[in-house]
Formats: C-alpha cells, structure tokens, sequence
C-alpha cells in the first residue's frame, strides 16, 4: 500500500547509500514509482560529490498545458528545496521533465544529513502537489468564464482518479471510490457514513464540508461511464478560503492527494481489528469447551465409581462369602492335573 510520507522510501535509500559510501561509487541506476513516476540517479567517481536526479512523471491534470517543461510557481517550489544542495539543471535529460545537481559535500553531517536528504527525496510529491495549489490558490475568484463549473479530472495515483470543481465561493473535491472485496465496501460505506455525520458537529464546523452519497453529484454529469462506475459511492469536499490560507494550503492539498491512502489504510486496520477479535472470541470459545469437556469427564468417573460401589453394597455378607467359595473353587480346578482320557493304557 503505499504510504503516507512525502518522501519517496525507495530514492531516499539510495540517495543515502551514495552519501554514506566510504569512497566514491559509480552509480547509475532507473527505477519506477507507483507505476507511472521515474527517476534516474547517476554519480561517478570522477566527480563524487555531484549526484544527478532526474525525474519525469505524468500530468496530475490532462487538462493542464505544459507537457515537457514545468511551470514557473513548480520550478520555484523545487529551487525552495535546500537551495544550498539542489540546482536545477537547463535543459533537463531527454526524456525527463526535471534534473537535479544535487551537491552532498554541502550538506552537514548527523542527523540533519537525513532530513535534508528526506527533502530532497519528496521532489516528486512538490510537484504533483503545486499543481493542485495553483487551483485551490483563486477559490475566491468571482471570474466567470468558459467551463469554470466543468470538473477537472486528476490523477495522483494511477487508477484511482478524483474531480475538482471549482465553483463560487469554493472548490468541490469529489472522489469516486471503487475495491475489491465486499467486505471493504461494507467497512469503508459505514466509515464514510459516519464521517459525515461526524463532519456535521459543532467540533468539526471549520473542516470542510463532507457528502457521501451511492449515486454521481451532479457536477460529475457528461464524465465517461467508466470513471462513474463504483460500488464504494461518491465522497465529495467542500474547500473554501479558510482552507488554504497560509500553512494551510500544503496540508488540505496532501489531505486531498492522499484521501485514498488513507481510507485503504482505514479499511485494512478495520479487518485486522474485526480478525483479531474473532480469533480471540474463538480462543475463549475453545477454552471454555475444553474446560467443560474436563468437568464433564470429572463428573463422569466420580458418578462410576459412586454406582460400583452401591452395587457391592447390595450384596448380603452370606452371598459375598459364597461368591468367594466358589471363585476359589474355580481356581482349584484350573491349578489340578490335566486328565486325558487313554493315557493309562500305555505302560
């Protein structure tokens, strides 16, 4: 599943296995994030303390114009990124949309070398996010122009596509929620029920505003069947000014981006919780059946015993001493000779 860190696990590791390499590597290596995001690292020995990155992803929008170079407020983003340690390269490596001169003989040693690599490694998820930010930025706009009210489909992981429309006033995130089992539906629809009857609390009034319905909300109408077709329902966000003022904007713009992470990760700690406690009510099921088999067994031999020894008490004293008489005979005539009639004729 994937998770819920801005930097990317797989890139952080390698660029930390190049900066604590004890002497100068030669590394050049291709590698691909949740299918569609890759980067290439290269370092040479000639020059160790320069490590390339490049990087080349798809568009979060297809309605957005630029293909092959990034727009102006995304570079600056990145250029924020440790100035003192990344330099962006012009032109990028063919194939690419961005590369990176990433500079590790400026970066300090302990663990702020972790943290600064940390950074450099969530440069996928600046990108993607600042093209997000640049919708939410104008949700006060009062222009109206063609298709203001048309959704605008976006996709942050592949597969799993969500709508922003942006409206007066505010901008409607809506997510299309699809899975696999129908015990996820059945978790994730009595979740989603319950956040939004959370949602609508005087503790919740400053979040943004939450529906959850089975059926498309009408800004979704002339979108392609296939993107409409669910069984998990329909969950849409109200984002208004108060949302993305300040620090704000970088955490209700993650929120959105990994809506579907987390309601995954929901699901899957709610099925873990439900299998743990049926194991443990089975365990306690079984040892109390265990328990009550040995009591069971107990009663049973002690209700044996009770009955032989009432039937030997049924037995007069004149009639155990006869019994005794005649096993005793018994056990004469076993220990006699054997007689076999013809033997005495011989001499």
């Amino acid at each position: 599943m994937a998770c819920f860190e801005r930097a990317s696990p797989a890139l952080k590791e390698i660029l930390l296995k190049i900066y604590r390499a004890e002497r100068p590597v030669e590394f050049d290596h291709q590698m691909h994030e949740f299918g569609s995001v890759q980067y290439h690292v290269q370092c040479s020995v000639s020059d160790p303390h320069q490590t390339y990155l490049s990087i080349s992803m798809p568009l979060l929008s297809q309605g957005l114009q630029f293909t092959t170079r990034l727009p102006n407020h995304t570079v600056d983003m990145v250029k924020g990124i440790c100035p003192d340690v990344v330099e962006i390269i012009e032109p990028p490596k063919d194939g690419y949309q961005l590369t990176l001169r990433l500079n590790f003989a400026r970066i300090p040693h302990g663990k702020v070398s972790t943290k600064i690599i940390a950074e450099i490694s969530s440069v996928q998820a600046v990108i993607l996010s600042s093209q997000l930010k640049e919708m939410l930025r104008n949700v006060d706009s009062q222009e109206i122009s063609q298709g203001m009210y048309k959704a605008t489909k976006l996709i942050y992981h592949p597969g799993e596509p969500f709508y922003v429309i942006k409206q007066p006033a505010k901008i409607t995130a809506v997510f299309p929620m699809r899975f696999k089992e129908n015990t996820d539906v059945i978790i994730a629809t009595a979740f989603f029920q319950e956040l939004v009857v959370v949602g609508s609390t005087g503790a919740c009034a400053k979040a943004p505003h939450c529906i959850w319905s089975p059926i498309p909300p009408p800004e979704l109408r002339g979108e392609p069947i296939e993107d409409l077709s669910t069984n998990g329902g329909f969950v849409s966000f109200d984002i208004t000014s108060r949302h993305v003022e300040g620090k704000k904007l970088d955490k209700t713009v993650w929120n959105l981006l990994n809506f579907y992470t987390f309601v995954k990760y929901h699901v899957k700690s709610t099925r873990g919780f439900i299998h743990r406690r049926m194991r443990m009510r089975l365990g306690n099921l079984i040892e109390i059946l265990q328990d009550a088999g040995i009591e069971e067994d107990q009663i049973k031999n002690k209700v044996q015993g009770f009955k032989y020894v009432r039937k030997l008490a049924r037995f007069s004293k004149p009639k155990i001493v006869k019994r005794r008489c005649n096993f005793s005979k018994k056990l004469k005539r076993i220990r006699s000779r054997l007689k076999i009639h013809g033997f005495r004729s011989f001499p």
